[in-house]
């Protein structure tokens, strides 16, 4: 799905017409209606705005990637409640169970972003790994993979919200990418 047809079905789904939406972000209609048909894109300031106008994210918006649907839930958690018990190693392991342990499978990721060229080519100049490591360093949430009959939910947990989201179409487990990252499946499963 293009970024156009994101924005339009985000718009239709937060019950906004095309004159509704650029009232709110202070353009044209004609505006609007250039970014849907993909002759165009907001400038960043729009972009945040009407994210939040539309409950949906700005990666969301722009990514290419196909996998993940519209669906999405966030839930207010309190890290610190969490008791770690059975095959959890953390907090974070724990609040994603507490949430899934009816679930099928419940798959705890690791994540690796991926590297585009220039990227690739500083991070091989600079230092091999380098990139890698400071990405790792400032991300600080968990990520697991639930399995609940044919559907597939990507969880990502972090101090202060258990984010779900259900993927459109189904993934290796073992192996998938979404966005601008790789996850794999960890050596341990908590379901």
């Amino acid at each position: 799905m293009t970024f156009g047809e994101k924005v339009k079905e985000a718009r239709k789904e937060a019950g906004l017409s095309q004159e509704q939406l650029a009232e709110k972000l202070s353009v044209s209609r004609s505006a609007v209606a250039k970014w849907e048909s993909g002759k165009g894109m907001p400038d960043v300031g729009n972009l945040k705005v009407m994210a939040q106008l539309l409950g949906v994210s700005v990666d969301y918006l722009l990514a290419e990637d196909e996998k993940l649907s519209f669906n999405e839930t966030k839930e207010a958690i309190d890290l610190a409640s969490f008791e770690v018990t059975g095959s959890c190693r953390d907090k974070r392991d724990a609040a994603c169970y507490a949430r899934f342990h009816d679930a099928d499978a419940l798959y705890p990721l690791i994540r690796k972003k991926k590297l585009g060229k220039l990227e690739w080519i500083t991070d091989l100049i600079v230092r091999p790994g380098i990139l890698q490591l400071a990405d790792y360093m400032n991300d600080h949430d968990s990520y697991y993979l639930a399995e609940t009959g044919e559907r597939q939910l990507f969880v990502e947990v972090s101090d202060d919200f258990l984010i779900t989201r259900e993927l459109a179409s189904r993934v290796d487990p073992k192996k998938f990418d979404l966005g601008n990252s790789t996850f794999r499946k960890a050596t341990y499963r908590l379901v």
